[in-house]
């Protein structure tokens, strides 16, 4: 993958990760809370020979800046401006969105302030819908990282532990050890200030998402204890356009437990939107 940095509206440096021909139809693909690129590896090798391939780093998370201040993470018009960045740096047009998690508020902070003319569509994978006081109970799993304190401290013989155990609830059954380990290791990037100013925020992004106008598609993972399935549901009732599509067995990160399945999801939802298809 070729990597390039490409500053946001504050000046915050974006590092993003390219693979495939910019003639093909592009994917920007928008990782989850306290995680890292290398997340989206197996899909890009998987569509990199009929897809144009963008990952980014959110702000605050792997080789991307990372501000100490709190709001830079708690201001949407900023995660909107870094998307709006990573399209215009590398010509993105007609451009799907993926984002996995916490991508959701990302994706969701796109839409409110530059709205959806310059995408085919939105693809949400375990995402979020609302943030603080906004969040209703029935939205979070029982591994959801608001629930773990542990999670934000600064003392490393906590924190390691708390991570482990968040990565290990992220599938429904464990990981090879390879990709284990990157996770784990692409969480501790993300420094404790960052990992709770993400979450400081109070919002529902439901309305948003019932703004769109664009397809969209949400796969969710039926044994997800991060974020619960229901969450999903909602989040595909409030696009105009949006469909479902539960995955039987798989925890909150199906493009690692059922890559394949995933891939091939995800190529026919994009390449049905590029050519403004009624989706099935």
């Amino acid at each position: 993958m070729n990597a390039v940095n490409i500053p946001s509206t504050d000046g915050t440096r974006i590092a993003t990760y390219t693979a495939g021909d910019p003639a093909n139809p592009a994917i920007l693909l928008i990782h989850g809370w306290a995680q890292q690129s290398l997340c989206w590896g197996q899909v890009m090798d998987r569509l990199k020979d009929r897809f144009h391939l963008v990952a980014m780093d959110l702000r605050g998370h792997g080789a991307s800046d990372k501000p100490m201040d709190p709001a830079a993470y708690t201001d949407t018009a900023l995660w909107g401006d870094d998307v709006a960045a990573v399209i215009a740096r590398h010509h993105l047009s007609n451009v799907t969105l993926v984002g996995w998690s916490y991508g959701s508020r990302v994706i969701a902070s796109y839409l409110a302030t530059h709205g959806d003319a310059a995408l085919a569509g939105v693809v949400l994978a375990g995402g979020i819908l609302a943030l603080g006081k906004a969040r209703d109970d029935w939205m979070m799993g029982a591994s959801s990282p608001g629930l773990d304190r542990d999670l934000y401290t600064s003392d490393l013989s906590r924190l390691i532990p708390a991570t482990a155990r968040f990565v290990d609830a992220c599938t429904a059954r464990p990981l090879d050890r390879q990709t284990y380990g990157q996770l784990v290791a692409a969480n501790m990037l993300a420094p404790p200030l960052v990992r709770r100013a993400l979450f400081a925020a109070d919002w529902d992004m439901r309305p948003t998402y019932a703004a769109m106008t664009c397809p969209g598609l949400v796969i969710h993972g039926e044994a997800d204890r991060v974020v619960s399935p229901a969450t999903g549901a909602a989040a595909a009732k409030a696009m105009p356009k949006g469909r479902f599509l539960p995955y039987p067995g798989i925890g909150h990160a199906p493009f690692l437990e059922d890559p394949d399945r995933f891939a091939t999801d995800l190529a026919d939802f994009v390449t049905a939107a590029v050519h403004k298809e009624e989706l099935t």
